[in-house]
């Protein structure tokens, strides 16, 4: 038998100050993957797909940022978030890192010493991919400050269906009905990776999109198999 020492880690105080770290550190590796994948498909399109390349990336830019911005006036909020979301999103991995003022360094043209010059020729050979990179997180900000915006409807949703379905559990139970763990646990799956299908493709869809041809189907899907899930829960409540 382990000893409670050699599983302290797992459980008690240590858990409870683990989790919000190791909840931190998932966070942040699905954020550099998605940049990571958003950067990939951006310079494919660009450089390999798109008659007009960079110019192209900079229109969809434009365009989901005045729908996002009209979107969330629509719904009362405030547009300068979408534009704040984009920009923060941009600090963080330009102007923390350095890389943005060091491109606008490298534009002054002043004299540099050696190693910045061995730097400012390896900006300036790979300054159209750099480029793309600013703009694609420029939209990968934009795409999600969309997706916040329509997350209180899939929320909604979601409670709705829920209720109704642990409405439609308690009837089926009363009148004798089966209970399927199967079925609860397929339409539980099917919610996650319908939910990651759906993320991934506001996210990284290369053109502009309109989140709502994306939000209202998944946000329909979503509801019935939350009521799906719940009818057929298998535990007692």
């Amino acid at each position: 038998m382990a000893s409670r020492n050699a599983s302290f880690h797992e459980g008690g105080i240590a858990g409870a100050l683990l989790a919000p770290l190791k909840l931190a550190f998932a966070l942040m590796l699905t954020f550099l993957g998605i940049l990571v994948a958003a950067w990939t498909v951006d310079w494919m399109f660009v450089f390999k797909v798109w008659p007009d390349g960079i110019d192209r990336l900079r229109s969809i830019l434009a365009a989901d940022l005045a729908r996002a911005r009209d979107l969330a006036t629509w719904q009362g909020g405030v547009p300068g978030a979408v534009t704040g979301t984009a920009n923060f999103l941009y600090a963080l991995v330009f102007r923390f890192t350095g890389i943005h003022d060091m491109g606008m360094r490298f534009a002054e043209g002043a004299a540099l010493s050696i190693p910045d010059t061995i730097v400012r020729n390896t900006y300036l050979a790979n300054i159209e991919a750099i480029e793309v990179a600013m703009i694609g997180t420029q939209l990968l900000g934009v795409r999600l400050a969309t997706l916040v915006l329509i997350a209180p409807l899939l929320v909604l949703i979601y409670v709705v269906a829920g209720v109704d379905g642990l409405t439609q559990r308690a009837i089926r139970r009363a009148s004798g009905g089966r209970e399927s763990a199967s079925l609860y646990r397929r339409a539980k799956h099917l919610q996650v990776a319908l939910i990651a299908i759906g993320l991934l493709t506001g996210l990284l869809w290369p053109a502009s999109v309109d989140v709502r041809w994306i939000g209202l189907p998944l946000a329909a899907t979503l509801g019935i198999l939350a009521r799906l899930q719940w009818v057929y829960y298998k535990k007692h409540l």
